[in-house]
């Protein structure tokens, strides 16, 4: 308890300046509402963690922001895109139109209790919120409740969109949105990401593309006649081989992986189907689509040499995040206001206890209490969100908030669990009065919005073409796969 203590001194003497900052009337209205709600947000969150519902599956997920939002005078276009659990709310007229971001989906093979120990849902549920979007979505439709309120009794000109976005992980929701030109009318997009630390940082991350390849051969007795069979899995194996080899021939800050899906049934059959899919990333979209290119020729080589026949799907595809400065210490200057998240002592065990399942050298469960200064860095995050082809459309922001203890990695059960918890709630808080908060900064001042927009031209250069990496495939709605 005495280093409990310690730690919590020294970081609130690191805060007590940020606390001392003078607020506004309006946005200490947001706060307080927001806190006064947190209630009611916490059970539509876990609701939806409750559901795990994976990508291009989320009806009840999506249903259920829906109707909150619905009930707060926000007019409603469902289906979007050709997605079914896709939606856009929207709220006022005229410009600025101001977006904002809502996921909702789950990832598969992460069932997990909310408990700081390894135990897969008592149910059978198979999937789990891993990635926080449970929170990311609830947590914006409530920022965006707020800044509508304000809107509302101030006689705010100007329009807030939420853009009910589904299938991040992996069925590239947001690339179709924008490919149907959803953004093409908006002035700013922003949107928030759970995680272990309070943090607005000024960088891009990993473009993605991910495509599977399916091979036909001809089956036959392996033993009794394996001069008449031509085996698919022998071109998967011979495509694996030839990319492989590529490695050495890349940029080096390329990603290459694969698993091979699917790859026979009995050893004593030459398998007549087998797939192969595979993701490349890069931190340039260009390299992506070139090693996508390289992949597609490796896998016409392997079907021509072992007599098979080759298809290829794209399941989705996305550009690396175009970050902004200029939105970005807006963002920063109110999460700063805001503050970090602090732990009551059964939160603190809770913290403490799931920190000793993975290493956290170093880290401490106050740390979720901190802000993490402002940073800017040229190199890119490993990670890929459909965010990025919004970010080449329109200035968009974001921010992570401490859903998590510190140090708690992505895509774990750890993740799941504490996101389960009041602790996921708390990050979700923070990040909700921060959007607000920001919003009604953007509203007050547009200006910023086209400083912002100056600041996205000079990135993507004048010439550029919004052409999506999926190209004109339709959504692959009975998809869902992980980042």
């Amino acid at each position: 308890m005495k280093k409990h203590f310690i730690h919590s001194l020294c970081f609130l003497l690191i805060l007590s300046p940020i606390l001392a900052q003078k607020i506004s009337k309006d946005k200490k209205a947001i706060i307080v509402a927001l806190d006064q709600k947190e209630a009611f947000y916490q059970k539509t969150a876990l609701t939806i963690w409750n559901y795990a519902e994976i990508g291009y599956q989320e009806y009840k997920s999506s249903q259920l922001l829906q109707d909150i939002l619905k009930n707060e005078s926000f007019a409603l276009e469902v289906g979007v895109a050709g997605l079914p659990t896709g939606f856009v709310a929207s709220y006022g007229s005229g410009k600025p139109v101001i977006s904002m971001l809502a996921e909702f989906d789950a990832l598969p093979g992460v069932s997990q209790e909310a408990v700081p120990f390894r135990k897969e849902r008592s149910d059978g549920h198979l999937s789990g919120h891993a990635c926080g979007h449970h929170l990311f979505g609830t947590g914006i439709v409530s920022a965006a409740i707020e800044v509508k309120n304000w809107m509302l009794n101030n006689k705010i000109k100007g329009t807030l969109r939420i853009h009910g976005t589904p299938a991040e992980e992996g069925g590239s929701g947001k690339v179709y949105m924008a490919r149907e030109g959803l953004f093409d009318d908006v002035d700013m997009s922003m949107y928030w990401h759970a995680g272990n630390q309070n943090s607005v940082r000024v960088a891009s991350n990993l473009a993605i593309a991910s495509v599977k390849y399916r091979f036909k051969g001809i089956s036959t007795h392996a033993a009794g006649a394996p001069e008449r069979g031509r085996s698919a899995l022998d071109a998967v194996e011979v495509m694996n081989y030839m990319m492989n080899m590529m490695r050495e021939h890349i940029p080096s800050a390329s990603r290459v992986h694969y698993v091979i899906t699917k790859g026979g049934e009995a050893p004593n059959v030459v398998p007549a189907h087998a797939e192969v899919y595979y993701f490349f990333r890069h931190p340039d979209m260009r390299v992506v689509k070139d090693l996508l290119e390289r992949s597609i020729k490796a896998a016409e080589g392997a079907a021509m040499g072992t007599g098979t026949s080759m298809t290829y799907e794209m399941t989705g595809g996305s550009f690396n995040i175009l970050p902004n400065k200029i939105l970005s210490e807006v963002v920063h200057a109110n999460l700063e206001m805001v503050g970090g998240v602090d732990y009551t002592e059964e939160e603190h065990i809770f913290a403490e206890t799931l920190m000793n399942t993975f290493n956290s050298e170093g880290l401490f469960p106050e740390m979720a209490a901190s802000v993490t200064p402002f940073s800017v860095s040229e190199i890119a995050g490993n990670y890929s969100t459909d965010a990025g082809d919004v970010s080449w459309i329109v200035p968009l922001v974001s921010m992570s908030a401490a859903t998590w203890p510190p140090g708690t990695p992505g895509h774990s059960w750890q993740a799941v669990a504490a996101g389960g918890t009041s602790m996921g709630i708390k990050g979700m808080t923070v990040a909700a009065k921060t959007m607000a908060m920001t919003a009604i900064d953007l509203f007050e001042n547009p200006a910023i919005i086209e400083k912002a927009k100056l600041e996205l031209y000079k990135r993507r250069g004048t010439q550029f073409k919004y052409e999506p990496m999926i190209g004109d495939r339709a959504p692959a709605l009975d998809y869902a796969g992980k980042h």
